[in-house]
């Protein structure tokens, strides 16, 4: 099942998250809850949960952003594709990954981006098929923090 998240699914989608890159649970200090709190009020950031027998074992995060050119038709973001470990290729993700689409397609998004720090065949791979071209732009960042 996919759904939205909802402000008692922090706690599990912290711990999903360990699954994706993070190595320990964030403490529970006031920059976290307000986080949580700002984007559970934001209409335009989805974080998409997959949950499997009441765990939720995928999820993925989109944000569609306003734009002023290409008509003004807004596009949309996806980050922190994540899957639990013992529930992978199972097709969990790729359920996150359709509903992503959805909510951009029903916001009018002309496009959805996509970055990824994994270089493993595999996972890009994935992406691939999941309809994500990597030849069409190049992508650049600048770290502000660790």
């Amino acid at each position: 099942m996919i759904r939205e998240a909802v402000a008692s699914d922090l706690d599990a989608l912290l711990e999903l998250y360990l699954h994706l890159h993070e190595t320990g649970l964030p403490g529970d200090g006031a920059r976290l809850r307000a986080a949580w709190t700002k984007i559970m009020a934001d209409p335009d950031h989805h974080v998409l949960v997959c949950e499997q027998g009441g765990r939720i074992v995928a999820s993925c995060v989109c944000v569609v952003v306003p734009n002023l050119t290409r008509g003004a038709h807004p596009y949309a973001l996806i980050e922190n594709v994540v899957t639990h470990r013992d529930y992978r290729r199972q097709g969990h993700a790729t359920l996150c990954l359709d509903r992503a689409r959805e909510i951009a397609q029903v916001a009018g998004c002309y496009k959805i981006m996509l970055m990824t720090g994994a270089k493993d065949a595999a996972t890009l791979d994935f992406y691939r098929r999941a309809g994500f071209d990597d030849k069409a732009k190049t992508a650049f960042i600048q770290r502000l923090e660790d």
